[in-house]
């Protein structure tokens, strides 16, 4: 079913008030069924990001903070020692779903942040839960607006190429709006450029494949799905001009950890004098690790291996490895695309330089 997401089919959507339900779009089941997961309780905000039904830093960072509003919807606003308590729990809870996604961590810390700044100012329990609600609003809001400038900036930077490669999804399903890495073919495809994008299927889950792919089709831009393995191939062809991707986190030094497979391409780029790009807004930079190195890389469950969608493809009880993330050294990166501008060449002084920039 090729449904287009439109403003009755968000990726993210809030209703009500304080008390109110959020819903996701399940994101395994693309691009075959289009179906909605309302979130009644953060248990099944904290499932959605675990499985991978809400994913994409931004997104997450975003779910989770209405998991926040979601998860005070257990107490009552009489017992203040009960509402603190629980804001803990929630918050510690949430931030177990996924280790890599630094958004997620950022955006728990500004819930926080903002209910303790109004615990000291004496404000009553109703009026913060509002302020959280309100929080989360504005993460959502914010990331529309950063995923427009990305684009801008990005097109700028790559207005001279019109043949891109990508991998995994950095569109507007991991987002509030354009994406990231998606967000500079959007902007160039409004400002009237005539696109084509490689596509990665971007194993063990696909994606490029189920997400990418479906979004590249649903704005009408020619893209062309290739399995991981054959991203050399069309370099060495000349059929790419620039690469482009998103990230989870980037250290200070300018280490980028996206999807796995990510790395490779950077290693393959350089080999074949094409440009790899980043595209991730500022809050996915984590100055507290020096570098790749400190960054936890998440290890998923060997059946995503073993059984892909269900299907036994390896013999029982073979070893395996399955890290969802690889590092990207600042050297083999041309420039980070971020909301506030293009961070080129990639070194610890820039990178620091763009992240105190207002």
């Amino acid at each position: 079913m090729q449904t287009e997401l439109t403003a009755d089919v968000e990726p993210i959507r809030f209703h009500g008030q304080t008390d109110g339900t959020l819903d996701l779009i399940d994101q395994t089941l693309l691009p075959v069924e289009l179906t909605l997961i309302t979130c009644r309780d953060v248990e099944t905000v904290w499932e959605a990001i675990k499985l991978l039904r809400v994913r994409g830093a931004p997104a997450i960072g975003i779910a989770a903070a209405y998991g926040v509003v979601i998860g005070m919807q257990t107490v009552g606003d009489d017992d203040a020692a009960a509402f603190w308590k629980r804001l803990d729990e929630v918050t510690d809870y949430l931030a177990g779903s996924r280790p890599t996604a630094v958004n997620l961590f950022w955006a728990l810390d500004r819930m926080k942040r903002v209910a303790h700044q109004l615990r000291d100012s004496g404000t009553s329990i109703t009026d913060i839960r509002i302020a959280l609600l309100e929080e989360a609003k504005a993460i959502h809001a914010e990331d529309r607006e950063t995923c427009r400038a990305i684009g801008r900036h990005g097109a700028t930077a790559l207005a001279g190429a019109s043949n891109f490669l990508t991998h995994c999804n950095a569109g507007g399903l991991a987002t509030a709006d354009y994406g990231t890495a998606l967000a500079v073919f959007f902007t160039l495809q409004d400002d009237g450029k005539d696109l084509h994008v490689f596509v990665d299927e971007t194993r063990p889950l696909l994606q490029g494949a189920r997400l990418t792919a479906w979004e590249l089709a649903q704005r009408k831009i020619r893209a062309t799905l290739i399995c991981d393995s054959m991203a050399a191939q069309v370099m060495r062809e000349g059929r790419v001009e620039a690469i482009v991707t998103g990230a989870d986190r980037i250290a200070a030094n300018g280490d980028s950890a996206n999807k796995i497979g990510t790395y490779s391409l950077a290693v393959l780029a350089k080999a074949h004098g094409i440009p790899f790009y980043i595209a991730a807004p500022i809050s996915t930079f984590d100055m507290a690790i020096e570098s790749g190195d400190e960054i936890p890389i998440e290890e998923r469950a060997a059946e995503e291996i073993t059984h892909g969608f269900g299907r036994q493809t390896a013999p029982a009880g073979i070893n395996v490895y399955n890290p969802a993330f690889d590092v990207t050294p600042a050297e083999l990166i041309a420039g980070i695309i971020t909301e506030r501008g293009v961070i080129s060449p990639v070194t610890r002084e820039l990178v620091a330089q763009m992240f105190a920039a207002k």
